[in-house]
């Protein structure tokens, strides 16, 4: 018999060998139609999969992000089995689920995929999934693998092998497609009730530019039509929002082939984003006690090689700069520099928590397959900030930046959101972690416990701490509904020792303070896409880079024109007249389109009267105000950042 330890606490007894799915069954027949996978002590398994041990067990459905994750992964490869029917010697690199859905990378052997081929597949892929065939696990040595894939002339998963041994090879199976894979998978393929293939790209194999390019499919699959229906609504309304889209439309952002990929140029309408957000934080950090500071982009090797980034971090960064005999990296990470600053001058405990802030340059060389937008750049400016502190202030100092956090939500609508406590994998101390067993269990505990007595929602995330310590990755939800990760909260115990950093404590000794690593607003460029996307567009008044713009409805009125625009800078306001020959429908309809949040439409009665015609983006005619009135109302909105 094995021991089972269910999350609310219960122990029940099984015998050897039983899997997720026969516990299930064991419960109720209904659970056990909604099972996908199972955590078995923290990793996810195949429901079907036999468990010899005692073991902690959580049912996973698709109400679970890793029940989903699963589920897509298994139409993967549902996906892969459709195109091998269609496309007879293809060959398949990695087909993992994404955020929304999945995809697969393909060598098609030089024939092109169409969308017409998309519609053909999902044919076939709702015609296989009603097979309802099993996924079916099997280890196989190294030695079977190389030859079954060397019979088939794949390179690409001939290639995935060199990295793995004996003992940690599995082959997946349904109906006619076998693929090398760890899986885990759902029990058949009969779950899969919709499925939509959404768009065809190229994908460099491996990520890198100097490789062959594949064909990449992405497709997203659901348990029933009804949430399909759903998810579709929602693609159209993002297509919309799209910050790609909008920032090319509003003058935001824009990149250009001789700067290079993943380094945005900021427009001046989105530098003046850029500067109200550091506006807030500024203003924010200063009311919470922080110091700024300026630190340069580039630094010495040895830095990082202190630091502990190098060897780590390297593939991240840029290749280093030899002058004088002197290697120098561009700054991918803030901290190092910030470390220094704190070590410039002898500290006491009277001088600590200390919190250094600064919306730091850092320059990381994300892979060209990865580059996404303002998403994934390899030029970011970050709203960084490290907090020094006692043990005793930790909890105080972690608090309250949580509450900063919650600031941040409030004022930008931010309605939904979780912190994921990213924990370490004791077996990869010393490899992935730094090698503290102890330290990693009290500071994870200190941060559980800040979590608890805030009453943050959060979940726990095994093995994706930080190196030095656990972390805090901040997820939120746009007003559609889609999923960013906005920033970071890490923990850190060992860069305070790496760089020999230490305060006088109460008793005239050193000590080494506990460092943590915040960024509320993440970088500008992951911020401002999010809220392209957020606000559709349609930025409050105190971000938007235009806030009014003035209509006369003929140049006879340019005058008033100018003595409104002079009245609305000298309160700080920032306005435009839209002076072209325009008729003034035009005017109002092309005003809406740059989603401008007031328009004033000046006459011949607004003249008389000192006064303007407001109307408010999306919202039409809101009536004729006294010029003096309005501006009071609009300061009164944009100083409340409402």
């Amino acid at each position: 018999m094995v021991k089972i330890s269910f999350p609310d606490g219960a122990i029940r007894e099984y015998p050897d060998g039983s899997s997720a799915m026969d516990i299930a069954r064991s419960i109720s027949e209904g659970l056990a139609r909604k099972v996908l996978a199972a955590m078995v002590n923290g990793s996810v398994w195949d429901a079907s999969r036999p468990i010899h041990a005692d073991a902690s067990l959580r049912l996973l459905t698709w109400d679970h992000a890793e029940g989903r994750s699963t589920f897509w992964h298994s139409s993967a490869h549902l996906m892969a089995e459709a195109v091998e029917s269609l496309f007879p010697g293809v060959k398949f690199w990695v087909g993992p689920a994404v955020d929304k859905g999945f995809y697969y990378d393909m060598d098609l052997g030089g024939r092109s995929m169409t969308e017409e081929d998309l519609r053909k597949l999902e044919t076939k892929m709702n015609e296989l999934a009603k097979q309802g065939n099993a996924y079916v696990r099997r280890e196989i040595s190294k030695d079977d693998a190389v030859n079954y894939f060397s019979d088939k002339g794949d390179e690409y998963k001939l290639d995935l092998l060199q990295g793995l041994n004996d003992g940690e090879i599995t082959f997946y199976t349904q109906g006619a497609f076998t693929d090398l894979c760890k899986g885990p998978h759902i029990p058949h393929t009969g779950l899969i009730k919709a499925i939509k293939l959404t768009s065809l790209a190229g994908a460099y194999w491996k990520g890198d530019e100097r490789n062959k390019m594949l064909t990449r499919v992405y497709g997203v699959s659901f348990p029933n039509q009804k949430e399909m229906d759903e998810h579709l609504l929602m693609l159209e309304e993002a297509k919309k929002r799209d910050h790609r889209k909008l920032g090319k439309e509003l003058g935001i952002f824009t990149f250009d082939d001789d700067i290079g990929p993943g380094l945005p140029l900021w427009m001046p309408n989105g530098t003046i984003i850029i500067d109200e957000l550091e506006k807030l934080a500024r203003e924010t950090e200063e009311d919470a006690g922080y110091k700024r500071v300026v630190t340069p982009h580039i630094a010495k090797e040895n830095l990082y090689l202190t630091s502990g980034h190098l060897p780590y971090y390297a593939e991240s960064m840029y290749p280093p700069m030899e002058l004088e005999g002197v290697k120098y990296y561009l700054k991918a990470m803030n901290c190092p520099h910030h470390h220094k600053i704190f070590d410039a001058e002898p500290k006491s405990y009277k001088d600590l928590p200390l919190r250094l802030a600064e919306y730091g340059t850092c320059y990381r060389y994300e892979q060209s397959g990865e580059l996404f937008g303002l998403m994934r750049v390899r030029c970011l400016h970050m709203n960084d900030a490290h907090i020094y502190c006692s043990r005793e202030q930790f909890a105080q100092e972690f608090r309250a930046v949580n509450e900063m956090y919650l600031k941040y939500f409030k004022i930008f609508g931010i309605e939904k959101y979780v912190m994921r406590l990213s924990l370490h994998e004791p077996s990869k101390l010393g490899q992935k972690y730094i090698n503290e067993p102890e330290l990693w269990l009290e500071t994870e505990s200190m941060v559980r416990e800040v979590l608890k007595e805030s009453d943050i929602p959060f979940v726990e995330v095994p093995d994706e701490g930080a190196f030095y310590g656990p972390k805090i990755d901040v997820q939120i939800w746009s007003a559609i509904g889609r999923e960013f990760t906005l920033a970071t909260n890490q923990v850190d115990f060992a860069q305070g020792r790496r760089f020999k950093l230490s305060y006088t404590n109460r008793d005239n000794q050193p000590e080494v303070p506990l460092i943590i690593h915040r960024a509320p607003l993440g970088t500008h460029e992951r911020f401002i896409g999010f809220l392209l996307e957020h606000y559709a567009g349609k930025f409050p008044l105190w971000l938007s880079p235009v806030q009014v713009k003035i209509l006369p409805i003929s140049d006879r009125f340019m005058e008033h024109a100018q003595h409104t625009l002079a009245r609305l800078k000298k309160a700080g306001l920032r306005a435009e007249i839209d002076d072209r020959n325009e008729k003034i429908g035009k005017k109002i309809r092309d005003t809406e389109l740059m989603k401008v949040p007031y328009m004033f439409v000046i006459g011949e009665k607004e003249v008389e009267a000192d006064a303007v015609s407001v109307r408010k983006q999306g919202k039409g005619d809101a009536g004729m105000f006294p010029l003096s009135e309005i501006i009071l109302t609009l300061t009164s909105e944009k100083e409340n950042r409402q």
